[in-house]
């Protein structure tokens, strides 16, 4: 599948270009959205779509609001995605991170199960936050699946390392 790109598949069959996005949390799924396949390398799936939250996210530290544009990167063999945050002109806001299980693609979605763990990182790299710990260990998945929490925390580790360490280039260039 090497090289496939969404916009080669595209012009095959104008559907074959999006995707929808679906986020399993607790073995339901959280939430559903449409997004445009950037790339499927065969490891990794890019995708681009709008902020599909109701309205304004505000964490704090940053906003996801309507006109945000995310590019996510997901992973086949890794414990978590990247997403690229840009408001509306382009600017960049940060990365946000999500500790998953690796991403399935099946037919028209790409699945992907939450672990609750979360990073973020700010576009000047100042502000790198681990976000979530206290709902990662009320999800009781250290104890029904060591495995896959030793997986978690160890991806959790990786991306915070990449985030202090210069950032996502070298991981999704």
């Amino acid at each position: 599948m090497s090289g496939n790109s969404g916009e080669a598949a595209a012009a095959e069959d104008p559907g074959a270009g999006r995707l929808t996005v679906v986020l399993v949390k607790g073995g339901r799924s959280k939430i559903r959205y449409p997004c445009v396949l950037v790339a499927d390398e065969g490891t990794r799936i890019t995708v681009r779509a709008p902020w599909a939250g109701a309205g304004v996210r505000d964490f704090g530290f940053v906003r996801f609001e309507p006109g945000d544009v995310f590019t996510e990167h997901y992973w086949r063999d890794r414990w978590y995605a990247v997403k690229e945050v840009r408001d509306g002109t382009g600017r960049l806001k940060g990365w946000y991170c999500d500790v998953t299980r690796p991403a399935v693609r099946r037919g028209g979605e790409l699945v992907v199960e939450d672990l609750d763990l979360d990073l973020w990182r700010s576009a000047d790299g100042t502000d790198v936050r681990r976000l979530d710990e206290d709902e990662f260990a009320a999800s009781g998945l250290a104890r029904r699946d060591p495995e896959a929490a030793a997986a978690a925390v160890a991806a959790l580790d990786e991306l915070e390392a990449r985030a202090r360490g210069g950032g996502f280039a070298a991981l999704l260039g």
